[in-house]
């Protein structure tokens, strides 16, 4: 079988790359004067990606820094909520952000491998095959209501999550990055649902959990904001600036994997997963990779404090989107009405942390 490409080869057919961003948008050259970023610099341009987000989300300061913190660590996120909180509205403005591609698919039961890769379409005009790229040729890619889907569709990210990568009849095509997968789901309705196994989660760096407004005054701003002006129900980023680029964000995260993190928080982040291997009320703990999770996300977090190193309150601040995903709660906790977070703050408690 023939194709217009090689495997290494951008296919045809690919989005337009991102424009140009305007002279106000600080690339990581112009930031730096040709260096490289310092920690610093990361931590300001960090900053206004937030400052611009939030014009557009109101009242989720701790879920944008989830998600800011999975961002420059390289890491995905599954994000559950229930319908309305705004999910789909943050990623845009994210997107928006950077000036980055973005894609969005709609789960659903009847939804193929293909209608999110992409596949091979014969053309008669030139005796070869085609490739059509599919959404996940993207910068950001939001999986709405993932569990929507059966696990053969679900299991087509799993190569694009870890490998940056996709395989379309048996060539790999590279994705130019960077690239980052937001996965939606309702944690209350669980009709002609498919649950992710277990194998799957793990590859999602951080599960955030986004609730309704926290305040009265939170929930007015939305509606203000959502209902001025408009008379169809649709989703406003238009006063989201993008203040950053693609290559910017790839600098952010060299940065961020850079950061120091010395042998006590290393020894630290171990430990507490394997006390989730052993704790009663867990009856599956986490592997290796959630020790690996902890200190990528603690270096990001770090950096969001405007720090260039890591530091114990880092590593528990990530411990609960880190690992809640990871672990299984005993069912005579469950019976009782304990959650994977209230089970992860008594290892918490009970693993003790480095002294500054």
């Amino acid at each position: 079988m023939s194709h217009d490409l090689p495997p290494s080869a951008t296919p045809p057919g690919s989005p337009p790359p991102a424009s140009a961003p305007p002279a106000a948008v600080p690339s990581a050259a112009a930031a730096t004067g040709e260096g490289p970023l310092s920690a610093a610099q990361a931590a300001e341009i960090v900053a206004r990606v937030r400052r611009e987000i939030a014009k557009a989300v109101v009242g989720q300061d701790d879920v944008v820094g989830q998600l800011m913190a999975a961002l420059l660590a390289g890491g995905h996120v599954l994000l559950e909520g229930v319908p309305g909180v705004g999910k789909t509205l943050l990623a845009l403005s994210l997107a928006r952000t950077f000036g980055g591609r973005f894609a969005r698919v709609q789960f659903t039961p009847d939804l193929m491998p293909s209608d999110i890769t992409g596949h091979s379409v014969y053309r008669p005009d030139t005796g070869k095959f085609h490739v059509r790229q599919g959404p996940a040729f993207t910068n950001l890619l939001l999986a709405d209501e993932i569990n929507r889907a059966p696990a053969k569709t679900q299991s087509a990210l799993l190569e694009v999550m870890q490998e940056h990568q996709v395989t379309i009849e048996g060539n790999s095509y590279r994705l130019s990055g960077p690239f980052m997968a937001i996965a939606t789901q309702n944690p209350l309705e669980h009709e002609g649902t498919y649950p992710l196994p277990e194998a799957q989660l793990d590859r999602f760096l951080l599960k955030v959990q986004i609730d309704y407004p926290a305040s009265v005054e939170d929930e007015v701003a939305i509606v203000s904001r959502v209902t001025a002006g408009q008379t169809a129900d649709r989703l406003d980023v238009g006063a989201v600036d993008q203040v950053t680029d693609p290559q910017t964000l790839g600098a952010l995260q060299r940065v961020t994997g850079n950061l120091l993190v010395d042998d006590r928080n290393l020894d630290y982040a171990v430990r507490l997963v394997r006390r989730t291997r052993s704790w009663a009320g867990l009856r599956l703990g986490t592997g290796p990779r959630g020790a690996i999770g902890l200190v990528r996300a603690a270096r990001a977090f770090a950096l969001l404090d405007g720090r260039d190193f890591v530091v114990p309150d880092d590593i528990k601040r990530a411990a609960l989107p880190v690992l809640r995903h990871r672990v299984q709660v005993a069912p005579e906790l469950e019976m009782s009405g304990q959650d994977a977070d209230q089970v992860l703050r008594t290892v918490l408690d009970d693993v003790e942390a480095p002294r500054q």
